[in-house]
């Protein structure tokens, strides 16, 4: 299948090549055409146009685009190895994690209502409910680190809640994306609801330009998040941006389990994941003993060739982001791996970390085990950064567990989990600088839908 711009039902190829790289090989696989203006606005023309079909028929369509997904497995998986130099296990993981995306969202646009309003505690005679209406045009812009399934988070939720969709990819990844579009398409949806238009931050900059667009779903770093909402006024926006996620590991957890735990939440996807742990917080009492554990886990993980069954760890996503991850470690000492071949850095634990590494989110395939002396010392160091989108804590005490709950400024708590142990159905969403709004079907839909009011009087 052709990699290009999907517009109104129709590939279009006519703008300025952009070289996609094989991320391992850091050669160029294709050229991928960028959208041109009158591509942009064509889609959102196409866009504004669309009525959408009634709730059983999105849900029917939503659960097709999953099946023709699943039958479409091996190619997309293929564009991901190459595009985003994902591991074969990395992949499935991702494919997965799409179909049930998508197939959640087939079962929340059935289930979409308002409430009824208690009128009878102010007035008589009168009554009230609330109903929820699409918003209208939503632009997805969406990053290479998820290329499947962060867009379908964005995308299955605004179709199930009745809107038209315009789904802007990474140009670093855009082939899931366009297979994700014609699946779309194939399972029924009519050719104004779905467009995919590829390229780069020029493309971003005309959809927000355009007044049409109702809101804008953005995943990415907290600079760009702010640059988009400064950009579209007053017009509404779900952001998940950046994140310095950690772990707290206390005295009394199951220190085996939580260091296997951690280490596949360090690694994984060679730590391009937002919620990936950066900084593991350990409670001196078992330090030593956790930090042997996890370096134990981590030497069982293989990096290199993502074509290779047996590799963990692939490429970052340009040789660029892998110097800049490197330039991170500079101070610290490293305990494990800390070497880089082209874009492939080998998954790294470090202690004493620097300064800037505790403050900037590193996006990469490292992390750091800090001691601390208590939960209190754990809980205020991740308050302290600007960041606040998950936590992972391992505690057997159910009132230690709760209280920190309550006490850390993050989106999501998780408790005997690492930071990244995201359910694709649980509400997904950060605070502080790492955005607002909520991902995951039902509360998508949710932030996608204008609450409306209906009142009624004159009654007896």
């Amino acid at each position: 299948m052709q990699v290009a711009s999907l517009i109104d039902g129709a590939w279009r190829d006519g703008g300025d090549l952009i070289p996609v790289l094989d991320k391992f090989n850091l050669t160029n696989a294709y050229d991928l055409p960028a959208a041109t203006a009158s591509d942009v606005t064509n889609s959102i023309d196409a866009a504004v146009a669309y009525i959408p079909p009634p709730p059983p028929e999105r849900a029917a369509c939503l659960r097709r685009a999953a099946d023709l997904i699943a039958e479409r497995r091996d190619a997309i998986r293929a564009a991901m190895v190459l595009e985003a130099g994902f591991p074969l296990k990395d992949a499935d993981g991702e494919i997965n994690r799409a179909l049930a995306t998508l197939r959640l969202s087939a079962e929340e646009a059935t289930r979409i209502s308002g409430e009824m309003v208690p009128f009878d505690g102010a007035i008589q005679g009168r009554i009230g409910f609330t109903m929820r209406v699409p918003v209208g045009v939503v632009v997805a812009i969406t990053p290479f680190n998820a290329p499947l399934n962060t867009p379908c988070h964005k995308v299955g939720p605004a179709l199930a809640a009745g809107n038209a969709l315009i789904l802007k990819p990474s140009e670093k990844t855009p082939g899931p994306a366009a297979y994700l579009g014609q699946a779309l398409l194939d399972a029924g949806f009519p050719p104004d609801a779905v467009q995919v238009v590829q390229g780069g931050p020029d493309v971003a900059q005309a959809l927000l330009a355009d007044p049409r667009p109702a809101f804008y779903a953005f995943t990415g770093s907290t600079r760009v998040g702010a640059a988009i909402h400064a950009a579209v006024g007053l017009r509404r926006t779900q952001m998940e941006l950046g994140s310095i996620a950690s772990t707290i590991v206390l005295a009394d957890a199951d220190i085996d389990a939580a260091a296997q735990k951690c280490a596949g939440a360090s690694f994984r996807k060679a730590g391009q994941v937002c919620t990936s742990i950066q900084t593991l917080y350990v409670a001196q009492e078992v330090h030593d003993a956790f930090l042997d554990r996890y370096v134990t886990a981590a030497k069982t993980l293989r990096a290199g060739d993502p074509l290779d069954p047996a590799t963990d760890v692939g490429p970052m996503i340009s040789e660029t982001a892998a110097e800049q991850v490197e330039g991170m470690l500079e101070g610290a000492d490293i305990i494990l791996g800390g070497t880089r071949d082209a874009a492939v850095i080998s998954p790294t634990i470090i202690a004493r970390p620097s300064e800037r590494y505790l403050t900037q989110e590193a996006f990469g395939p490292v992390a750091a085990v800090i001691p601390v002396a208590d939960v209190g010392e754990a809980v205020a160091r991740v308050n302290a950064t600007p960041y606040g989108l998950a936590t992972g804590l391992f505690t057997q005490d159910i009132t230690t567990a709760f209280d920190a709950a309550r006490q850390l400024d993050v989106g999501g708590v998780h408790i005997n989990e690492t930071s990244s142990s995201r359910v694709d159905l649980m509400p997904y969403g950060g605070v502080k600088e790492s955005g607002f709004g909520q991902e995951g079907p039902r509360y998508a839909i949710r932030e996608m839908t204008e609450e409306r009011l209906v009142t009624v009087s004159g009654l007896s």
